[in-house]
């Protein structure tokens, strides 16, 4: 299909203005694309094979879901491509597992991203071909499902991903223009058996739906594309101000009652969406999201409501609001899941430790409490085994970290997750909500520093 008119089509050279304007360091920057085999992948790699190599690091990483027959003989493939294309290549493999009920789409689409996230090294970014006619996919169905702003803004070009980002250069291209863009280059490329099967909403829309949009409105996908711009950017000022109402809520990691109570309908529901989205859980119902802005907060002080969705529930202890993990419903996890053991953690190489329960940063902070130079180059990382003590106030006693925990009042479920930084045989900062006297900042310290702890979807 030729390129619309005014539009330029798919090149390398149109792939460099694109990732300048996404990546203000391209291109003195670390690459690693996501790699299926597919038409699109191979395109993406091949174009970037193709540029100008100065400052630009390239590699690929393909994901063997091992579910279908062919996938020893696919993992062949993008050896081979990677190979002619002289950019080198890891074959990641993969156990895809699922409770009864759940999506296998979903689920091997859980064990892809957190393969590629494990193996991705520090400041290097994440590259995915989804494109153009993938979007206007995405917005119908997200629209057919009765999402909301979030929802209909799709695919973001740019997002936060393992420590650093997840960048989506192609969805302002076609589908078709990439498809012939790789048969030019006499490139060959995977078609997965499994696009073929309708039963799956995606497949459906592709094969009997978008034909029909397309043939009456050619520019379907460009045009869609740009209500999910809209979309996103008007997602982004909710964003913004349920960012401040849920401050003003805040205590520690909970919400005030009484606060919530003083705001209008819709901002009590925006602050909440926002407060559970940021905490790293599944987005609510909107039934259970206006019991969580009603009857919960109407409830007598004296009551414990809770509103629960799928592992996920929110409680009410006297005027805090909760949010935790429902864990006596949630499926058996493999004993590997939480390691128990140190960690070694060289935080002046790698400032960001992707671990199970979240994502632990260390940055430079010209008005950080961290003294950097009070910390050993290699600092670790333990879970609570009991009996750990540090001195939050210099001059101050040693206090338990139980009983620190106790008054901060930190549900029991996230107390286990909080990850135990050590220098030495010291325990210098619990996550990033105390911090020993010995590594605190002072009128004299030269280089400082901020932990941030991010907690991952329970």
């Amino acid at each position: 299909m030729p390129a619309r008119p005014g539009r330029a089509s798919f090149s390398p050279a149109w792939l460099r203005a694109r990732l300048k304007q996404l990546l203000p360091q391209f291109p003195r920057v670390s690459l690693c694309v996501a790699f299926s085999g597919g038409a699109d992948s191979t395109a993406l790699l091949a174009a970037l094979a193709r540029l100008p190599a100065r400052g630009l690091h390239l590699r690929a990483l393909h994901v063997d879901h091992q579910l279908q027959p062919q996938s020893a003989s696919w993992s062949e493939h993008c050896r081979r491509i990677a190979r002619e294309l002289r950019v080198p290549l890891e074959v990641l493999r993969v156990h895809v597992r699922r409770a009864r009920g759940e999506s296998l789409e979903a689920k091997a689409r859980e064990a892809r991203y957190a393969a590629l996230a494990a193996q991705l090294r520090a400041g290097e970014v994440l590259l995915s071909a989804h494109h153009e006619d993938d979007q206007l996919e995405t917005v119908l169905l997200q629209l057919l499902r009765g999402a909301g702003l979030a929802g209909l803004a799709a695919m973001a070009p740019v997002v936060p991903f393992a420590g650093t980002v997840l960048v989506r250069p192609l969805l302002e291209a076609a589908g078709p223009d990439l498809r012939a863009w790789v048969r030019a280059q006499g490139l060959t490329f995977i078609e997965d058996p499994s696009n073929q099967d309708e039963r799956l909403d995606r497949n459906y829309l592709r094969a009997r739906v978008l034909p029909v949009i397309r043939a009456r409105w050619p520019a379907a996908a460009a045009t869609v594309a740009r209500s999910a711009r809209h979309a996103a950017e008007a997602q982004r000022l909710l964003d913004t101000l349920g960012a401040e109402d849920a401050g003003r809520a805040a205590v520690g990691g909970a919400l005030s009652a009484p606060v919530l109570r003083r705001l209008g309908d819709e901002r009590r529901r925006n602050a909440l969406r926002y407060w559970i989205g940021a905490r790293g859980a599944l987005a609510p119902p909107s039934r259970r999201l206006a019991e969580i802005a009603g009857p919960l907060l109407a409830a007598r002080a004296d009551k414990h409501p809770c509103v629960a969705w799928g592992l996920v529930r929110v409680t009410r202890e006297r005027d805090l609001l909760r949010l935790h993990s429902d864990r006596a419903a949630a499926p058996p996890r493999a004993p590997a899941a939480r390691p128990r053991e140190a960690i070694a953690w060289p935080w002046r190489r790698r400032g960001t430790l992707v671990l199970p329960g979240g994502k632990l940063t260390l940055r430079a902070d010209a008005h950080g409490p961290v003294d950097l130079g009070a910390l050993a180059p290699s600092l670790t990382l333990r879970t609570r085994s009991g009996g750990e003590r540090l001195r939050p106030v210099a001059g101050g006693p040693r206090r338990s970290l139980k009983g620190l925990l106790q008054e901060a009042r930190v549900p029991l479920e996230e107390r286990a997750r909080l990850p135990l930084i050590f220098c030495g045989d010291t325990l210098v900062a619990v996550a990033d909500r105390w911090l020993d006297a010995s590594v605190q900042a002072g009128a004299a310290t030269r280089r400082r520093g901020r932990l941030a702890w991010h907690a991952s979807p329970e």
